[in-house]
C-alpha cells in the first residue's frame, strides 16, 4: 500500500468569528479536517504549508490550534508571509523549529527525508531563506545518508509560476537556495509548497512540484503582467499525496464541491447508450 499523506495550505484564519474577504476560513478549515477524517484517517500525518493566519497574532493561533484538535492524524505547521514566527511558535506545538529558532525541521519516513523549510520574512511578503535557514538546510542534507531520498516542503516557490503579481514575491533567495540543494536534486522526489493559492504542477529543474488552493480564498489565474491582481472565491482544496518507492501522486480534492456524483454505469436492464443520453436515467 502507498504512503499516504495530506497537504493543506493557506488557511488565513483570520481570528474567532471574523470573516475574511467575505469568507469564514475557519468554518471552511473546519470541513476540510472533517472530510480528512472521514476519507483520510489512515494518512501517516498532514503538513500545513504556511499562511495559518493573515495577521499572524496569537488569538489567530489558538483558533488554528482549535481547528486542527479534531484531525485524527498528526500535522506539522508551517509558516508564510502572513504569519509570525515567535506567535506561532508560541502557539502551536505542531510548528517545528531549528536551533535558531527557526519553523523548520523534519520527519524521517519509510519513503525518505520529509524537510520543512521557514521561508519567512517579516518585512516582506516576498520569502526569504537566511544564511543561517540556508547553512541548516546544507547541513541536514548533508547528514542524511546517501541512499535517503528527500521531500520538500515550503511556503515560497522557488522560481517564478507565471502569475506576475505572485512571481514578484517568490522566495528572494532562489540562487543560493539553487546552489545549496544542487547536489541532491536527484535525490529530491518533490516539492510542496503554499503562497500562490493556485493548482499548479510541473518540474524546477528535473524535480516534480505541486502547490495547490488555499482554504479559504484563491489566487485568479491570470498571465497577462498587465493585468490587475485579483483574488477570487474559487473552490477550496487539499492534497491527498501517495507515495511508494517508485511513484509520487498528488490528487487535488475540492473538499466543498456538491456538484452531482452519479454511477457510469446504467440501471440494470438499461442500455449503456441511452443510459449517457437520456441521462438522469427514467
Amino acid at each position: 500500500m502507498p504512503f499516504k499523506f495530506i497537504h493543506l495550505t493557506d488557511t488565513h484564519l483570520a481570528g474567532p468569528g471574523l470573516k475574511l474577504y467575505g469568507l469564514d476560513p475557519r468554518a471552511r478549515l473546519d470541513a476540510a479536517i472533517a472530510d480528512i477524517n472521514k476519507h483520510h484517517s489512515d494518512a501517516a500525518f498532514a503538513v500545513v504549508t504556511g499562511d495559518l493566519t493573515h495577521w499572524g497574532d496569537a488569538a489567530a493561533y489558538a483558533d488554528f490550534a482549535a481547528a486542527m484538535a479534531p484531525l485524527r492524524i498528526p500535522h506539522v505547521a508551517m509558516v508564510g508571509n502572513h504569519d509570525r514566527r515567535v506567535a506561532c511558535l508560541d502557539g502551536l506545538k505542531a510548528a517545528p523549529r531549528d536551533a535558531n529558532g527557526f519553523v523548520q525541521g523534519t520527519r524521517t519516513t519509510d519513503h525518505g527525508l520529509f524537510v520543512f523549510l521557514d521561508t519567512l520574512d517579516e518585512t516582506s511578503d516576498a520569502g526569504e531563506m537566511c544564511a543561517k535557514r540556508l547553512g541548516w538546510l546544507e547541513e541536514t542534507l548533508a547528514k542524511a545518508p546517501t541512499d535517503v531520498p528527500f521531500v520538500f516542503f515550503m511556503h515560497h516557490p522557488p522560481f517564478p509560476v507565471g502569475v506576475h503579481a505572485m512571481d514578484e514575491i517568490a522566495l528572494k533567495q532562489s540562487a543560493e537556495f539553487a546552489d545549496v540543494i544542487a547536489p541532491y536534486r536527484s535525490r529530491i522526489r518533490h516539492l510542496f509548497f503554499g503562497h500562490v493559492h493556485r493548482p499548479i504542477s510541473g518540474s524546477y529543474g528535473k524535480i516534480p512540484f505541486s502547490t495547490l488552493r488555499g482554504t479559504n480564498h484563491q489566487v485568479w489565474f491570470e498571465l497577462d503582467a498587465n493585468a490587475p491582481h485579483l483574488a477570487s472565491h474559487e473552490p477550496p482544496a487539499y492534497g491527498v499525496a501517495l507515495i511508494d518507492q517508485e511513484n509520487l501522486v498528488v490528487h487535488s480534492h475540492d473538499f466543498l464541491d456538491t456538484s452531482l456524483r452519479f454511477p457510469f454505469s446504467p440501471p440494470e436492464g438499461m442500455d449503456d447508450r441511452d443510459y449517457a443520453l437520456n441521462f438522469p436515467a427514467r
